[in-house]
């Protein structure tokens, strides 16, 4: 299980193909990762990235799964 307490604001979140993702905003519930707005695609919507998909966390938040897999499986929030 992923340590969540080394998960801080502005942390790059990295694929398991090393791509950067986004950066988190902040921690979400106790289950999901809120990404910042500005690292949105579009620019206007957070994402969530669900913890149990976090591989783990040095400097940056590394996930099992790539890039792909995230873009296409993500939730964003309407507000």
């Amino acid at each position: 299980m992923t340590d969540v307490s080394k998960i801080k604001e502005h942390m790059d979140v990295i694929s398991s193909d090393r791509k950067m993702v986004g950066k988190v905003d902040h921690l979400d519930g106790t289950d999901k990762i809120k990404l910042t707005k500005q690292s949105s695609p579009d620019g206007q919507h957070h994402h969530f990235i669900p913890l149990s998909w976090v591989d783990h966390v040095d400097q940056h938040v590394h996930l099992n799964k790539t890039g792909a897999d995230i873009t296409s499986h993500w939730q964003h929030a309407q507000t």
